[in-house]
């Protein structure tokens, strides 16, 4: 009963803020482009979206998938670390970043597979190494699974796919269909930061900046619907395809994750036949942000050993 009224207390303050919050509008695209497409931006017309990416380097292709809420600013530091040696290629996947909401609003793994497999040949790309980090972690070993012809060596940083007993806070507010509908207009800034707090083992690596960058992509236009239509959608277990992973596969993960645990770490690398895995202590979620060089020097490792 205590717990059920602290339940019914944290929705009563949610709600009476998100109500505070609702009116907070979009942020222009346009004004979005000018402060995150700069660089080497590029975009790419693709099933009726207009898909914001980057193509750095010169190499064997490695393409990289980020996880929900963020976009292919959380790569920044691997980029720049094995550009060198790779051509690297990341995107804004549907519902995130530049790229925006999915014209069929169609979230489910299967529909994200088929966007990478449809983004990599537009590109020209037939063979490639995979990385991805949680949701962008699970549909890299999907893909890995449905072609396994293309994905020649398989990256995971902390990827999503067994059950999780309880799914971050904002996962369980964007279920409950009064709040749910509050987060499509509510400012996401809190629970970004909040999000970002948990996703990190070192708190002091929340900057500020960190959280206006995941705030300001939030709050392009569709994004916060997108974000409630993809956790409002059934999953589905699709583990038991793991065993068919062909391709070579490095498992890292932060012993400190507070949203996906490192027990689901030992799942995946007896899983996955011949899987390596390397636990970083006092890291959490995001291993390629929290500590950029030395996860991209472990990934750069175990590529340079496929040569």
């Amino acid at each position: 009963m205590a717990k059920a009224g602290k339940w019914v207390l944290l929705i009563l303050l949610l709600l009476g803020g998100a109500l505070v919050a609702v009116s907070t509008p979009d942020l222009p695209v346009e004004e979005l482009k000018r402060a995150y497409a700069t660089g080497s931006s590029r975009f790419i017309e693709l099933d009726g979206l207009s898909v914001h990416y980057r193509d750095e380097g010169q190499g064997p292709p490695l393409v990289l998938l980020h996880g929900t809420g963020a976009s292919l600013h959380t790569w920044d530091a691997w980029s720049s670390a094995l550009a060198s040696h790779h051509r690297v290629i990341r995107m804004d996947l549907p519902g995130f970043g530049l790229t925006g909401p999915d014209p069929k609003s169609d979230y489910s793994i299967p529909a994200f597979v088929s966007f990478v497999d449809s983004f990599c040949k537009k590109l020209g790309l037939t063979r490639f190494a995979l990385a991805g980090n949680s949701l962008g972690g699970q549909i890299a070993w999907n893909l890995a699974v449905a072609h396994p012809e293309q994905v020649t060596d398989l990256i995971l940083l902390d990827p999503a796919g067994y059950p999780i007993a309880r799914p971050a806070l904002i996962f369980r507010l964007a279920r409950i269909p009064v709040l749910s509908s509050l987060l499509t207009h509510a400012d996401p800034g809190a629970m970004v930061k909040k999000t970002l707090r948990d996703a990190y083992g070192d708190q002091s690596k929340v900057t500020p900046a960190l959280i206006d960058r995941y705030r300001r992509l939030s709050l392009r236009a569709g994004n916060r619907d997108a974000f409630v239509a993809r956790v409002k959608q059934s999953p589905v277990d699709r583990t038991a395809d793991l065993p068919h992973v062909a391709a070579r596969t490095l498992i890292l993960w932060g012993r400190e994750d507070r949203l996906i645990p490192v027990a689901h770490a030992e799942r995946f690398a007896k899983a996955i036949p011949g899987a390596k895995l390397i636990v970083y202590d006092s890291v959490g979620h995001l291993p390629m942000e929290e500590i950029g060089e030395r996860s991209a020097a472990d990934a750069e490792a175990f590529l340079t050993a496929a040569k």
